[in-house]
């Protein structure tokens, strides 16, 4: 299965903070079958199908290419000896000269950079200078090779783990731990995988006659590995170091199981499959029970779990087999289930089925196996009634009365939950304060379970001075309700979402993709053209995939400054002339969405409606110096940044400075394209740096 995903806050951090450590912390496995083209930002070489990717900084780098972060900064390169070189991540400085000092090729994201001397060096000529101070010689490696320290990314040829002290071939780039290299002195061995036969050691990659990856674990046996040339088998350095020393990497009997009664054996060979608990293909080395004629088991789903809580449901679900006669679909995935096989039920709900893949995805379970564990209630009730009709919600230390007068509230009185007008809808007033909540908004659970998150959520109430970003739409919010899983927050527009989800824009419904693990292709929104980081709403058949902001804009939104009319959101239309948005008077692109207003036939982009900053209140902070004004003076001012008028709903002061939107805030302290992956820029700025129609 994939890994599971991290759940700390991955906001994007300044420039000056990403250290060495915090960068190495933030890298993600990037894993899969690119086809043999995974670009990496340090090298030109793209026939490497797996690396590590840096959500923040936006960088991938190939596994082969990871020892640069063991060497953060250095003084001794022979081309610029004297002055410390130290390793970018986000590409050469503004203002700088973007091509390498010795071999003249513009460098990547990833380079060496001096500061006094304003010059950069590319990775492949720090290797250069690299290979030229290798010294030691080993009889098991062709080339020169260095000791070096390995950093929490670079991972051990021959035991698979990182860390540690070892050598180092800046050649052909073999990492081997020291403390490894004496399974050299075997060049042959026996192992329980393969009892019949001895295993060769090979130095040079599996022969070309057998398949390369490993017949028991499946992974790519790259350069070490040990063969039997009678059966063409191939085993991988860490099965025979982990099975060795630990037992614990794929074990030859299997027993106990929450998914089997009976005792399972290992097939170390390449053999065609069908599994029964998953339904699905696998070709190599199952798990078989002898004694139930010839059930058989991907190596992973033999210890899959009996009773697990998933995200998509309130109750437990327990695995089935056979799930039985019927026609089942799965409520993840909406798939047809093949009934022979397992899948996971819901003894409350006769009709729900998954499948056991799904069911156990990381996106979607907690890894908490319940079997035997008693089942509580969970306490989701967000307010207690008392005798005189009021209720104490848990976020307000008051009670609070409904009121039903279906009379029109001024448009300044915000509802506390979702920070917009309580208009005409019936709400809860608080009877000592000016808290106030909408009767929908004061109805949202305290706890609830999402597809957001595997572990459940938690509401609470952000209040000023708490920068805070929802990590679904990456929009920063000031105020409101939010969900927490304890590390992420979400805001209501987007755990209010609910899959297979409606979307105007497409006439199939889309489905929860955790980017991350779904696919290995980068994903962009049809809307916006952004790359999506992580999650997306998306149509697998047609290609079509939203980010969270996009897909949780408000079809209908009022803006009596500009317009007496709600206004609507249109989805992109085909125009032979320009359309020009209304409230910036800049040109709008009618292929992407932007709100209208069909009877008035005005058209607006969507950042001069809505801003970025969600949950904006009069008044409200983002930090203690960070003030959010809207903007309703008589004359437009000007941002201290992009010397534009300020034509969003609202701007932004920080220590007297004026900005027109976050994203200018953030320009003064970051760089253009770095900011572009947190924030959205605004359609009157250039987001590579300068204004598009500067202010006289």
């Amino acid at each position: 299965m994939a890994p599971a995903r991290s759940t700390g806050d991955r906001r994007g951090k300044r420039e000056s903070d990403l250290g060495f450590l915090q960068v190495s912390f933030d890298l993600r496995e990037k894993r899969g079958n690119y086809g043999g083209h995974l670009k990496c930002d340090a090298c030109d070489d793209q026939s490497y199908s797996s690396g590590i990717h840096c959500s923040d900084c936006e960088f991938t780098v190939h596994d082969k290419c990871v020892f640069v972060f063991s060497t953060p900064e250095t003084f001794d390169n022979r081309s610029h000896a004297g002055h410390c070189l130290k390793l970018l991540t986000t590409g050469a400085p503004d203002h700088t000269d973007p091509k390498c000092h010795i071999c003249g090729k513009n460098t990547k994201r990833l380079l060496y950079h001096c500061s006094i001397c304003k010059l950069s060096l590319d990775i492949d000529c720090m290797v250069d200078d690299m290979c030229a101070r290798a010294h030691l010689n080993l009889p098991w490696h062709p080339h020169p090779i260095l000791m070096l320290d390995f950093n929490c990314k670079m991972l051990c040829k021959v035991c698979g783990h990182a860390d540690g002290y070892g050598y180092f071939c800046p050649s052909c780039k073999l990492m081997v731990h020291d403390k490894c290299v004496s399974v050299f002195d075997s060049p042959e061995i026996t192992h329980p995988f393969h009892a019949r036969h001895s295993l060769k050691l090979l130095t040079e990659g599996a022969p070309d006659y057998t398949d390369a990856e490993c017949h028991v674990c499946g992974r790519d046996t790259e350069n070490f590995l040990y063969h039997c040339d009678i059966c063409k088998f191939n085993l991988d350095m860490v099965c025979v170091v982990e099975y060795h020393q630990r037992h614990t990497v794929t074990p030859v009997v299997l027993s106990n199981l929450k998914v089997h009664a009976h005792t399972l054996t290992l097939i170390p060979r390449l053999i065609y499959f069908v599994c029964d608990v998953c339904g699905t293909e696998g070709d190599r080395s199952p798990y078989v029970s002898l004694e139930s004629d010839l059930m058989f088991f991907h190596q992973d789903c033999a210890s899959s779990p009996r009773v697990i809580h998933v995200n998509r449901h309130e109750h437990r679900v327990s695995y089935t087999y056979p799930l039985g006669p019927g026609e089942w679909n799965c409520e993840i995935c909406l798939e047809e289930i093949d009934w022979s096989y397992g899948a996971y039920t819901c003894s409350l709900c006769p009709n729900y089925a998954l499948h056991s893949r799904c069911a156990t995805r990381n996106d979607v379970w907690d890894r908490e196996e319940l079997d035997g564990v008693r089942e509580e209630v969970e306490d989701s009730e967000p307010f207690k009634m008392n005798n005189d009709n009021t209720i104490t919600h848990f976020t307000h230390e008051h009670n609070m009365s409904l009121n039903r007068d279906g009379i029109a509230l001024v448009e300044s009185i915000l509802c506390e939950a979702c920070v917009c007008p309580i208009s005409s809808n019936t709400f809860y007033s608080c009877l000592d304060c000016s808290f106030i909540l909408h009767e929908t908004c004061a109805n949202f659970p305290k706890t609830k379970r999402h597809f957001l998150s595997p572990r459940p959520l938690t509401l609470h109430l952000n209040r000023d001075n708490t920068e805070t970003t929802c990590m679904a739409c990456l929009q920063l919010c000031c105020k409101g309700f939010m969900y927490t899983d304890g590390g992420e927050s979400f805001d209501l527009l987007c755990c209010s979402i609910t899959v297979p989800f409606i979307h105007g824009s497409h006439p199939h419904p889309l489905l929860y993709l955790d980017v991350g693990e779904y696919d290995d292709d980068m994903k962009t929104c049809h809307n916006c053209s952004n790359m999506i980081r992580e999650f997306a709403l998306g149509c697998i058949k047609c290609d079509y995939f939203l980010d969270f902001r996009c897909a949780t804009l408000p079809s209908k939104v009022g803006l009596p400054k500009y317009d007496d009319h709600p206004l609507t959101l249109c989805y992109g239309e085909k125009a032979s002339g320009k359309y020009w948005c209304d409230i910036c008077e800049r040109e709008t692109n009618p292929e992407t969405w932007f709100y209208t207003c069909n009877g008035c036939v005005v058209t607006l982009h969507i950042f001069c409606v809505l801003g970025n900053v969600r949950y904006a209140k009069p008044g409200g902070k983002i930090e203690k110096n960070i003030a959010l004004v809207f903007n309703k003076r008589s004359t437009r001012p000007i941002c201290n940044n992009c010397h534009c008028r300020c034509v969003a709903p609202f701007f932004i002061i920080k220590e007297s400075v004026l900005f027109c939107s976050y994203y200018c805030l953030l320009r003064t302290q970051l760089r253009a394209s770095y900011i572009s992956q947190i924030v959205r820029c605004p359609p009157w700025v250039d987001r590579f740096g300068e204004e598009t129609d500067p202010v006289s």
